[in-house]
């Protein structure tokens, strides 16, 4: 078993593993730069081999982050093409994320 601290933590729907000092990519945040904010749905904590898991959510328990960034991914390209209409579609997307810095977890 790892003695690595690190916590399961909830952040706006999707679920990302931490630990402190880690710069993670999420969702975007609409944010500034600099600001920290507190995370309260923390699924798990492991701190020094002693596990402990919420049902669904650890009381109490926190994790705070830095907002360090904004960006957007590499364009991904969808193309449909139907050939028995003659017909072809191409669409780009590029995914805003921001970069988030973990300071802190408490629990």
């Amino acid at each position: 078993m790892s003695n690595k601290n690190y916590a399961v933590v909830k952040i706006f729907g999707r679920q990302y593993k931490v630990s402190e000092g880690e710069k993670i990519k999420a969702n975007f945040i609409d944010a500034e730069v600099g600001t920290t904010m507190p995370f309260s749905e923390v699924l798990m904590i492991n701190k020094g081999g002693q596990l402990k898991i919420g049902e669904p959510q650890i009381n109490g328990a926190k994790v705070t982050a830095t907002v360090v960034s904004h960006g957007r991914e590499d364009k991904i390209l969808v193309f449909k093409y139907l050939r028995k209409n003659k017909s072809k579609k191409m669409h780009g997307h590029r995914q805003d994320f921001t970069t988030l810095s973990i300071t802190s977890i408490e629990g």
